[in-house]
Parts: C-alpha cells; structure tokens; sequence
C-alpha cells in the first residue's frame, strides 16, 4: 500500500463524497479481457457513481498516480486520499457499491485482508494464462 498526497487528497475525497461525485478512483486495464469484465460488471452495480473508473490502457500519464507498468502490474484505488493496491483495492472498491458494500467491510479487517491478498496473488500468477483464454473467447474485430 502507498499513500497518497496528505491531507489535500482526503479535502477532495470529501469534497467530491460531499457533492455527489465519485469518491474511488480505480486505475484498471482496459486492454485486459478479464479486467474490463469486471469493471463493466462494477459499473453496472455502481449506480450512484461513486466511483471513478480510468483505463490506464488509454490515460494520459496525469491522470495515473505512479507509472503506468505499476498500475498494470497491480490492481489500484484510491479512497479518501489513500492510493491503495491488490486486495485493499479491491475491498475499497467494493465498499463503494451498496451491493458489494459487506465484502468491502469483510476485507477490511486484518485477517480477512490478509486471505484476500493471498489469493490476489494466486490470481495473479494465473492472470496471462486466463487472458489467453478469455482473448480466444472474444468475436474477432
């Protein structure tokens, strides 16, 4: 986990959970079959628009908070001014959509934290071998 810049990252989280926008940002890869299954699945769950997706496949360097090979190696968020990777990210994510909101406050706590990092990991080591698949699986453009 990183932290992000202070105390001016968490005035603009409130500010924008305060005004309605999105309070997660998530930095995902849209050139990844599995990862943009799962982020149009995500959006289609977030209905307040609490969260603030970005394709790091397609964004500018400004809009990612590290490099780009670190955000594409790792899943990222950032909630209340913290930038967040793997598990924790996935939990901040969660904690933004009503419907996956106790999965989100499940892996908060330490331990399950730790198992969800752990099978991240796991996912991980597998991840090129299912984007082969899940690529095989799409209609030729």
């Amino acid at each position: 986990m990183q932290s992000a810049a202070g105390p001016i990252a968490g005035i603009c989280a409130v500010a924008h959970h305060l005004s309605g926008m999105a309070v997660v940002t998530v930095w995902y890869d849209g050139s990844c079959p599995l990862c943009s299954r799962e982020i149009a699945l995500i959006r289609r769950l977030d209905r307040r628009g609490s969260i603030r997706f970005v394709d790091v496949a397609q964004a500018g360097p400004a809009a990612c908070p590290i490099g780009r090979e670190a955000l594409l190696a790792r899943f990222h968020a950032m909630e209340n001014g913290r930038l967040l990777s793997g598990a924790e990210a996935f939990a901040a994510m969660w904690r933004a959509v009503p419907a996956l909101r106790p999965f989100g406050r499940l892996f908060a706590r330490p331990f399950a934290l730790i198992v969800l990092e752990r099978l991240y990991r796991m996912f991980l080591r597998l991840r090129p071998g299912l984007q082969r698949l899940a690529r095989k699986g799409e209609p030729r453009r």
